[in-house]
Protein backbone atom coordinates (compact mmCIF):
# COMPACT_ATOMS: atom_id res chain seq x y z
CA UNK A 1 0.00 0.00 0.00
CA UNK A 2 2.93 2.48 0.68
CA UNK A 3 4.59 1.90 -2.90
CA UNK A 4 0.69 3.33 -4.11
CA UNK A 5 0.63 5.72 -2.25
CA UNK A 6 3.81 6.72 -2.88
CA UNK A 7 2.82 6.57 -6.65
CA UNK A 8 0.29 9.04 -6.00
CA UNK A 9 2.32 11.17 -4.25
CA UNK A 10 4.54 11.81 -7.17
CA UNK A 11 1.93 11.98 -9.49
CA UNK A 12 -0.20 14.57 -7.88
CA UNK A 13 3.73 16.49 -7.64
CA UNK A 14 4.21 16.35 -11.09
CA UNK A 15 0.38 17.64 -11.47
CA UNK A 16 1.16 20.41 -9.66
CA UNK A 17 3.79 21.43 -11.84
CA UNK A 18 1.99 21.12 -14.76
CA UNK A 19 -1.79 22.75 -13.57
CA UNK A 20 -0.05 25.79 -11.90
CA UNK A 21 -0.89 28.65 -12.84
CA UNK A 22 -2.92 27.41 -15.79
CA UNK A 23 -5.57 24.83 -13.94
CA UNK A 24 -8.52 26.89 -14.16
CA UNK A 25 -7.85 27.84 -18.07
CA UNK A 26 -6.96 24.40 -19.33
CA UNK A 27 -9.30 21.31 -17.79
CA UNK A 28 -7.15 19.03 -19.53
CA UNK A 29 -4.79 19.51 -16.40
CA UNK A 30 -7.17 17.93 -14.54
CA UNK A 31 -7.19 14.67 -16.24
CA UNK A 32 -4.32 11.51 -15.44
CA UNK A 33 -0.88 12.36 -16.72
CA UNK A 34 -1.12 9.39 -18.72
CA UNK A 35 -3.86 10.88 -20.88
CA UNK A 36 -2.45 14.27 -21.04
CA UNK A 37 0.88 13.25 -22.74
CA UNK A 38 -1.42 10.81 -24.82
CA UNK A 39 -3.47 13.57 -26.01
CA UNK A 40 -0.40 15.87 -27.09
CA UNK A 41 1.04 13.06 -28.65
CA UNK A 42 -2.16 12.33 -31.10
CA UNK A 43 -2.07 15.70 -31.79
CA UNK A 44 1.45 16.71 -32.63
CA UNK A 45 1.15 13.59 -35.23
CA UNK A 46 -1.86 15.33 -36.67
CA UNK A 47 -0.14 18.38 -36.49
CA UNK A 48 3.21 17.11 -38.16
CA UNK A 49 0.69 14.71 -40.86
CA UNK A 50 -1.38 18.58 -41.87
CA UNK A 51 1.69 20.31 -42.33
CA UNK A 52 3.73 17.55 -44.48
CA UNK A 53 0.72 17.17 -46.24
CA UNK A 54 -0.31 21.25 -47.24
CA UNK A 55 3.14 21.63 -48.08
CA UNK A 56 3.07 18.59 -50.46
CA UNK A 57 0.06 18.07 -51.88
CA UNK A 58 -1.20 19.89 -55.23
CA UNK A 59 -4.93 21.33 -54.88
CA UNK A 60 -6.59 21.80 -57.56
CA UNK A 61 -10.07 23.47 -58.18
CA UNK A 62 -11.99 19.99 -58.37
CA UNK A 63 -10.59 18.84 -55.52
CA UNK A 64 -11.61 21.70 -53.79
CA UNK A 65 -15.51 21.73 -55.07
CA UNK A 66 -15.69 18.03 -54.04
CA UNK A 67 -14.62 18.74 -50.82
CA UNK A 68 -16.87 21.55 -50.25
CA UNK A 69 -19.73 19.68 -51.72
CA UNK A 70 -19.24 16.76 -49.14
CA UNK A 71 -18.29 19.29 -46.09
CA UNK A 72 -21.25 21.14 -46.95
CA UNK A 73 -23.70 18.14 -46.40
CA UNK A 74 -21.95 16.89 -43.25
CA UNK A 75 -22.57 20.65 -42.12
CA UNK A 76 -26.15 20.15 -43.08
CA UNK A 77 -26.21 17.17 -40.98
CA UNK A 78 -24.96 18.79 -38.04
CA UNK A 79 -27.55 21.36 -38.32
CA UNK A 80 -30.65 19.14 -39.21
CA UNK A 81 -29.69 17.52 -35.53
CA UNK A 82 -28.17 19.97 -33.38
CA UNK A 83 -32.01 20.68 -32.12
CA UNK A 84 -31.29 17.10 -30.90
CA UNK A 85 -28.23 18.15 -28.38
CA UNK A 86 -25.82 15.58 -28.27
CA UNK A 87 -25.23 12.80 -25.37
CA UNK A 88 -22.85 12.75 -22.51
CA UNK A 89 -18.97 10.68 -22.76
CA UNK A 90 -18.85 9.08 -25.77
CA UNK A 91 -21.05 9.18 -28.52
CA UNK A 92 -21.84 8.11 -32.39
CA UNK A 93 -23.01 10.09 -35.04
CA UNK A 94 -23.05 9.02 -38.81
CA UNK A 95 -20.73 11.89 -39.73
CA UNK A 96 -18.10 9.19 -41.36
CA UNK A 97 -20.51 9.04 -44.26
CA UNK A 98 -19.03 12.35 -45.38
CA UNK A 99 -15.48 11.86 -44.21
CA UNK A 100 -14.95 8.16 -45.17
CA UNK A 101 -15.54 9.90 -49.33
CA UNK A 102 -13.30 12.85 -48.19
CA UNK A 103 -10.37 10.25 -47.45
CA UNK A 104 -11.15 7.79 -50.51
CA UNK A 105 -11.93 10.49 -53.57
CA UNK A 106 -9.34 13.13 -52.17
CA UNK A 107 -5.67 13.22 -51.29
CA UNK A 108 -4.74 12.92 -47.43
CA UNK A 109 -4.24 16.92 -46.95
CA UNK A 110 -8.69 16.89 -47.30
CA UNK A 111 -9.26 13.94 -44.82
CA UNK A 112 -7.05 15.91 -42.43
CA UNK A 113 -9.12 19.02 -43.01
CA UNK A 114 -12.39 18.12 -43.24
CA UNK A 115 -12.95 16.63 -39.41
CA UNK A 116 -11.77 20.28 -38.03
CA UNK A 117 -14.18 21.56 -40.10
CA UNK A 118 -16.89 19.97 -38.83
CA UNK A 119 -15.60 19.33 -35.17
CA UNK A 120 -15.41 23.54 -34.65
CA UNK A 121 -18.74 23.53 -36.47
CA UNK A 122 -20.43 20.83 -33.79
CA UNK A 123 -18.22 22.66 -30.76
CA UNK A 124 -19.77 25.97 -31.70
CA UNK A 125 -23.50 25.32 -32.52
CA UNK A 126 -23.98 21.78 -30.89
CA UNK A 127 -22.45 20.92 -27.96
CA UNK A 128 -19.03 23.15 -25.97
CA UNK A 129 -17.76 20.70 -24.04
CA UNK A 130 -14.11 20.52 -23.27
CA UNK A 131 -12.31 21.96 -25.72
CA UNK A 132 -9.20 19.22 -25.70
CA UNK A 133 -11.85 15.99 -26.04
CA UNK A 134 -12.98 17.94 -29.54
CA UNK A 135 -9.12 18.65 -30.90
CA UNK A 136 -8.60 15.61 -29.74
CA UNK A 137 -10.93 13.64 -31.67
CA UNK A 138 -10.35 15.86 -34.64
CA UNK A 139 -6.97 14.95 -34.53
CA UNK A 140 -8.01 11.22 -34.82
CA UNK A 141 -10.27 11.50 -37.07
CA UNK A 142 -7.93 13.09 -39.34
CA UNK A 143 -5.07 10.72 -38.44
CA UNK A 144 -7.28 7.63 -39.09
CA UNK A 145 -8.78 9.72 -42.56
CA UNK A 146 -5.15 10.34 -43.70
CA UNK A 147 -4.18 6.62 -43.29
CA UNK A 148 -6.83 5.32 -45.39
CA UNK A 149 -6.46 7.47 -47.67
CA UNK A 150 -2.86 7.00 -48.19
CA UNK A 151 -3.15 3.18 -48.10
CA UNK A 152 -6.00 3.91 -50.74
CA UNK A 153 -3.94 5.25 -52.84
CA UNK A 154 -0.94 3.16 -52.27
CA UNK A 155 -2.80 0.10 -52.85
CA UNK A 156 -4.32 0.99 -56.26
CA UNK A 157 -1.48 2.65 -57.50
CA UNK A 158 -3.60 4.94 -59.86
CA UNK A 159 -2.08 6.44 -62.77
CA UNK A 160 -2.07 10.11 -63.33
CA UNK A 161 -1.35 11.49 -66.99
CA UNK A 162 0.26 8.32 -68.13
CA UNK A 163 2.85 7.76 -64.93
CA UNK A 164 2.52 5.49 -61.99
CA UNK A 165 1.63 8.43 -59.12
CA UNK A 166 3.51 9.02 -56.26
CA UNK A 167 1.68 9.37 -52.77
CA UNK A 168 1.93 12.76 -52.92
CA UNK A 169 0.75 13.43 -56.23
CA UNK A 170 -2.22 11.21 -56.28
CA UNK A 171 -5.54 13.18 -56.60
CA UNK A 172 -9.21 12.80 -57.35
CA UNK A 173 -9.55 10.00 -60.24
CA UNK A 174 -12.24 10.57 -61.63
CA UNK A 175 -15.95 9.04 -61.59
CA UNK A 176 -15.57 5.08 -62.50
CA UNK A 177 -11.74 4.95 -62.51
CA UNK A 178 -11.52 2.60 -59.58
CA UNK A 179 -15.31 2.13 -59.01
CA UNK A 180 -15.96 -0.22 -62.23
CA UNK A 181 -12.51 -2.37 -61.10
CA UNK A 182 -13.97 -4.91 -58.66
CA UNK A 183 -10.38 -5.42 -56.55
CA UNK A 184 -9.79 -1.84 -56.34
CA UNK A 185 -13.60 -1.85 -55.01
CA UNK A 186 -12.57 -4.19 -52.49
CA UNK A 187 -9.61 -1.86 -51.58
CA UNK A 188 -11.89 0.71 -51.09
CA UNK A 189 -14.07 -0.97 -48.77
CA UNK A 190 -11.07 -2.65 -46.88
CA UNK A 191 -9.41 1.00 -46.43
CA UNK A 192 -12.89 1.92 -45.20
CA UNK A 193 -13.06 -0.55 -42.37
CA UNK A 194 -9.47 0.50 -41.40
CA UNK A 195 -9.87 3.92 -41.05
CA UNK A 196 -13.32 3.10 -39.01
CA UNK A 197 -10.69 0.39 -36.71
CA UNK A 198 -7.84 3.00 -36.37
CA UNK A 199 -10.27 5.81 -35.03
CA UNK A 200 -11.70 3.68 -32.55
CA UNK A 201 -8.44 2.45 -31.24
CA UNK A 202 -7.50 5.79 -30.92
CA UNK A 203 -10.41 6.69 -28.93
CA UNK A 204 -10.38 3.53 -27.20
CA UNK A 205 -7.10 3.95 -26.00
CA UNK A 206 -8.15 8.07 -24.76
CA UNK A 207 -11.08 6.41 -22.66
CA UNK A 208 -8.70 3.66 -21.19
CA UNK A 209 -6.46 5.59 -19.86
CA UNK A 210 -8.93 7.65 -18.20
CA UNK A 211 -10.55 4.15 -16.53
CA UNK A 212 -7.37 1.88 -16.09
CA UNK A 213 -9.22 -0.59 -13.98
CA UNK A 214 -11.59 -1.80 -17.10
CA UNK A 215 -10.06 -3.91 -20.03
CA UNK A 216 -9.13 -2.52 -22.96
CA UNK A 217 -10.66 -4.90 -25.32
CA UNK A 218 -14.16 -3.31 -23.48
CA UNK A 219 -13.12 -0.24 -24.70
CA UNK A 220 -12.35 -1.36 -28.43
CA UNK A 221 -15.18 -3.77 -29.13
CA UNK A 222 -18.75 -4.58 -28.19
CA UNK A 223 -21.99 -6.35 -29.70
CA UNK A 224 -23.47 -2.83 -29.90
CA UNK A 225 -20.28 -0.75 -31.09
CA UNK A 226 -19.65 -3.47 -33.67
CA UNK A 227 -23.33 -2.84 -35.38
CA UNK A 228 -22.59 0.87 -35.35
CA UNK A 229 -19.35 0.68 -36.90
CA UNK A 230 -20.60 -1.90 -39.03
CA UNK A 231 -23.28 1.09 -39.90
CA UNK A 232 -21.23 3.81 -40.22
CA UNK A 233 -18.60 2.41 -42.70
CA UNK A 234 -21.33 0.73 -44.70
CA UNK A 235 -23.72 4.58 -45.14
CA UNK A 236 -19.90 6.08 -46.07
CA UNK A 237 -19.23 3.35 -48.68
CA UNK A 238 -22.96 3.83 -50.30
CA UNK A 239 -22.35 7.85 -50.09
CA UNK A 240 -18.79 7.06 -51.86
CA UNK A 241 -20.29 5.10 -54.71
CA UNK A 242 -22.69 7.78 -55.25
CA UNK A 243 -20.45 10.66 -55.11
CA UNK A 244 -18.02 8.79 -57.61
CA UNK A 245 -20.53 8.45 -59.95
CA UNK A 246 -21.50 11.54 -59.67
CA UNK A 247 -21.55 14.31 -57.27
CA UNK A 248 -25.44 15.35 -57.87
CA UNK A 249 -26.31 12.58 -56.13
CA UNK A 250 -24.73 13.65 -53.26
CA UNK A 251 -28.23 15.61 -53.11
CA UNK A 252 -30.30 12.27 -53.42
CA UNK A 253 -27.87 10.24 -50.14
CA UNK A 254 -28.61 13.71 -47.47
CA UNK A 255 -31.89 13.17 -46.60
CA UNK A 256 -31.33 9.46 -46.04
CA UNK A 257 -28.32 10.33 -44.03
CA UNK A 258 -29.80 12.53 -41.92
CA UNK A 259 -32.75 10.63 -41.05
CA UNK A 260 -30.08 8.09 -39.81
CA UNK A 261 -28.29 10.63 -37.58
CA UNK A 262 -31.28 11.27 -36.02
CA UNK A 263 -32.53 8.08 -35.28
CA UNK A 264 -29.09 7.51 -34.07
CA UNK A 265 -28.48 10.44 -31.91
CA UNK A 266 -32.06 9.71 -30.36
CA UNK A 267 -31.69 6.55 -29.33
CA UNK A 268 -28.71 7.00 -27.47
CA UNK A 269 -30.18 10.24 -25.70
CA UNK A 270 -33.06 7.45 -25.27
CA UNK A 271 -30.68 5.05 -23.73
CA UNK A 272 -28.77 7.72 -21.18
CA UNK A 273 -32.08 9.06 -19.83
CA UNK A 274 -32.53 5.28 -18.65
CA UNK A 275 -29.08 5.22 -16.90
CA UNK A 276 -27.63 6.87 -13.91
CA UNK A 277 -25.28 9.22 -14.27
CA UNK A 278 -23.35 8.23 -11.88
CA UNK A 279 -22.90 4.38 -11.88
CA UNK A 280 -23.69 3.66 -15.52
CA UNK A 281 -26.33 1.21 -14.32
CA UNK A 282 -30.36 2.07 -14.68
CA UNK A 283 -31.85 4.32 -12.94
CA UNK A 284 -34.64 3.49 -10.54
CA UNK A 285 -37.82 3.92 -13.30
CA UNK A 286 -36.06 2.21 -16.02
CA UNK A 287 -35.20 -0.67 -13.98
CA UNK A 288 -38.21 -1.12 -12.43
CA UNK A 289 -40.22 -0.64 -15.75
CA UNK A 290 -37.42 -3.29 -16.90
CA UNK A 291 -37.97 -5.64 -14.17
CA UNK A 292 -42.27 -5.44 -14.36
CA UNK A 293 -41.30 -7.05 -18.09
CA UNK A 294 -38.66 -9.39 -16.97
CA UNK A 295 -41.04 -10.82 -14.19
CA UNK A 296 -43.73 -10.96 -16.22
CA UNK A 297 -41.93 -13.35 -18.96
CA UNK A 298 -40.37 -15.37 -16.51
CA UNK A 299 -44.27 -16.16 -15.07
CA UNK A 300 -45.46 -16.69 -18.49
CA UNK A 301 -42.74 -19.35 -19.46
CA UNK A 302 -42.47 -20.88 -15.79
CA UNK A 303 -38.95 -20.12 -15.43
CA UNK A 304 -37.50 -19.23 -12.08
CA UNK A 305 -36.14 -15.49 -11.24
CA UNK A 306 -34.20 -13.70 -7.98
CA UNK A 307 -34.24 -10.01 -7.00
CA UNK A 308 -31.53 -8.77 -5.07
CA UNK A 309 -31.06 -5.91 -3.24
CA UNK A 310 -27.69 -4.75 -2.22
CA UNK A 311 -26.89 -1.83 0.31
CA UNK A 312 -23.37 -0.45 0.81
CA UNK A 313 -22.67 -0.84 4.31
CA UNK A 314 -21.52 2.68 6.52
CA UNK A 315 -21.66 4.75 3.40
CA UNK A 316 -22.76 7.49 5.25
CA UNK A 317 -19.21 7.53 6.92
CA UNK A 318 -17.02 7.40 3.33
CA UNK A 319 -18.98 10.46 2.41
CA UNK A 320 -18.69 12.37 6.26
CA UNK A 321 -14.45 11.42 5.93
CA UNK A 322 -13.81 11.27 2.35
CA UNK A 323 -16.32 13.77 0.63
CA UNK A 324 -18.90 13.10 -1.91
CA UNK A 325 -17.21 13.31 -5.02
CA UNK A 326 -14.93 9.77 -3.35
CA UNK A 327 -18.47 8.83 -2.55
CA UNK A 328 -19.79 8.80 -6.09
CA UNK A 329 -16.04 7.20 -7.24
CA UNK A 330 -16.66 4.29 -4.76
CA UNK A 331 -20.58 3.86 -5.96
CA UNK A 332 -19.32 3.94 -9.80
CA UNK A 333 -16.24 1.25 -9.14
CA UNK A 334 -18.81 -0.53 -7.07
CA UNK A 335 -21.57 -0.67 -9.78
CA UNK A 336 -18.78 -1.60 -12.49
CA UNK A 337 -17.70 -4.70 -10.35
CA UNK A 338 -21.59 -5.80 -10.21
CA UNK A 339 -21.98 -5.71 -13.72
CA UNK A 340 -18.82 -8.28 -14.57
CA UNK A 341 -20.43 -11.01 -11.47
CA UNK A 342 -23.72 -11.08 -13.59
CA UNK A 343 -24.56 -11.90 -16.90
CA UNK A 344 -25.15 -9.56 -19.60
CA UNK A 345 -28.69 -10.75 -19.45
CA UNK A 346 -29.23 -9.67 -15.75
CA UNK A 347 -30.53 -5.75 -14.83
CA UNK A 348 -28.26 -4.06 -12.66
CA UNK A 349 -30.07 -0.99 -11.38
CA UNK A 350 -29.30 2.08 -9.09
CA UNK A 351 -32.93 1.62 -6.65
CA UNK A 352 -32.02 4.21 -4.16
CA UNK A 353 -28.60 6.31 -2.83
CA UNK A 354 -26.48 3.45 -1.78
CA UNK A 355 -28.58 0.67 -3.27
CA UNK A 356 -28.59 -1.46 -5.91
CA UNK A 357 -31.44 -3.73 -7.00
CA UNK A 358 -30.73 -7.04 -9.65
CA UNK A 359 -32.60 -9.09 -11.60
CA UNK A 360 -31.42 -12.63 -12.26
CA UNK A 361 -33.50 -14.49 -14.57
CA UNK A 362 -33.75 -18.11 -15.11
CA UNK A 363 -32.12 -18.04 -11.69
CA UNK A 364 -33.56 -20.41 -8.21
CA UNK A 365 -32.58 -19.05 -4.86
CA UNK A 366 -29.95 -21.29 -4.12
CA UNK A 367 -28.23 -20.00 -6.79
CA UNK A 368 -29.15 -15.89 -7.05
CA UNK A 369 -27.27 -16.87 -3.08
CA UNK A 370 -24.36 -17.81 -4.80
CA UNK A 371 -24.15 -15.08 -7.29
CA UNK A 372 -25.07 -12.71 -4.61
CA UNK A 373 -22.39 -13.87 -2.50
CA UNK A 374 -19.81 -13.73 -5.05
CA UNK A 375 -21.09 -9.89 -5.54
CA UNK A 376 -20.58 -9.54 -1.86
CA UNK A 377 -17.00 -10.89 -1.92
CA UNK A 378 -16.14 -9.05 -5.12
CA UNK A 379 -17.53 -6.13 -3.63
CA UNK A 380 -15.03 -6.40 -0.79
CA UNK A 381 -12.45 -6.24 -3.25
CA UNK A 382 -12.97 -2.97 -4.82
CA UNK A 383 -10.87 -0.25 -3.57
CA UNK A 384 -10.91 3.89 -4.84
CA UNK A 385 -7.99 5.49 -3.93
CA UNK A 386 -8.68 8.99 -2.05
CA UNK A 387 -5.27 11.26 -1.68
CA UNK A 388 -3.32 9.41 1.16
CA UNK A 389 -5.33 6.67 1.41
CA UNK A 390 -7.20 3.68 0.03
CA UNK A 391 -11.56 3.37 0.33
CA UNK A 392 -13.08 -0.20 0.69
CA UNK A 393 -16.66 -0.88 1.28
CA UNK A 394 -18.51 -3.99 2.60
CA UNK A 395 -22.49 -4.65 0.86
CA UNK A 396 -24.84 -6.39 2.71
CA UNK A 397 -27.65 -8.25 0.08
CA UNK A 398 -31.03 -9.54 0.61
CA UNK A 399 -32.36 -12.30 -1.99
CA UNK A 400 -35.87 -12.95 -3.06
CA UNK A 401 -37.18 -15.83 -5.27
CA UNK A 402 -40.22 -15.48 -7.82
CA UNK A 403 -43.16 -17.61 -6.88
CA UNK A 404 -41.91 -18.69 -3.26
CA UNK A 405 -41.20 -15.25 -2.07
CA UNK A 406 -43.76 -13.64 -4.23
CA UNK A 407 -45.50 -12.91 -7.47
CA UNK A 408 -45.11 -9.10 -8.34
CA UNK A 409 -42.50 -6.72 -8.41
CA UNK A 410 -43.51 -5.11 -5.44
CA UNK A 411 -43.53 -8.01 -3.43
CA UNK A 412 -40.16 -9.73 -3.95
CA UNK A 413 -38.73 -6.14 -3.44
CA UNK A 414 -40.60 -6.26 0.02
CA UNK A 415 -38.75 -9.37 0.74
CA UNK A 416 -35.54 -8.60 -0.69
CA UNK A 417 -35.70 -5.74 1.42
CA UNK A 418 -36.50 -7.99 4.79
CA UNK A 419 -33.44 -10.36 4.05
CA UNK A 420 -31.57 -7.35 3.43
CA UNK A 421 -32.17 -5.88 6.95
CA UNK A 422 -31.65 -9.30 8.42
CA UNK A 423 -28.53 -9.35 6.44
CA UNK A 424 -27.55 -5.85 8.61
CA UNK A 425 -29.02 -7.21 11.84
CA UNK A 426 -26.54 -10.31 11.84
CA UNK A 427 -23.44 -8.39 11.26
CA UNK A 428 -23.28 -6.89 7.77
CA UNK A 429 -21.48 -7.91 5.06
CA UNK A 430 -23.44 -10.88 4.53
CA UNK A 431 -26.41 -12.23 2.46
CA UNK A 432 -29.91 -13.45 3.80
CA UNK A 433 -32.06 -15.46 1.51
CA UNK A 434 -35.76 -13.78 2.39
CA UNK A 435 -37.78 -15.69 5.15
CA UNK A 436 -41.26 -15.62 6.21
CA UNK A 437 -40.16 -15.47 10.12
CA UNK A 438 -38.33 -12.21 9.30
CA UNK A 439 -41.75 -10.24 8.61
CA UNK A 440 -43.13 -12.19 12.13
CA UNK A 441 -40.35 -10.51 14.13
CA UNK A 442 -40.70 -7.10 12.64
CA UNK A 443 -37.83 -6.29 10.76
CA UNK A 444 -38.52 -2.41 9.20
CA UNK A 445 -36.82 0.32 7.29
CA UNK A 446 -35.09 2.70 9.61
CA UNK A 447 -34.40 0.48 12.12
CA UNK A 448 -30.45 0.50 11.38
CA UNK A 449 -27.81 2.83 10.33
CA UNK A 450 -26.13 2.80 7.06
Amino acid sequence: MSAVQDGMGQQQEVRGLLTWPWRWHLPIFDEPIALIGYIVGVLACYLTATGWEAAHTEVTAKDVMLFAALTSCGAICVEATRRLGQPEGLWRDLLSAWWLPVALLLPPLFALASPAILGLLIHVRVHRGPAYRRVFSTAALGLAGACASTLFRWLTRIAVQGKTATLLTLTYPGPNVWLMRPRQAEVAVACAIAFAVLNISLVAVAAWLVDSDARLVDKLWDRERMVLDLTETCVGILVTIACALSSLLLIVALPPVVLLQRSLLHAQLKAQARTDPKTGVLNAGAWQGEATLAIARARRRGEPLAVLLADLDHFKRVNDTHGHLIGDEVLKALAADMRQQVRESDLVGRFGGEEFAIILADTTADDACFVADRIRRGAGVVKVLAEDTIVGVTVSIGVAALGSHGDELFELLAAADLALYEAKNRGRNRVCLYNPAYSAQGTRRGQHTK
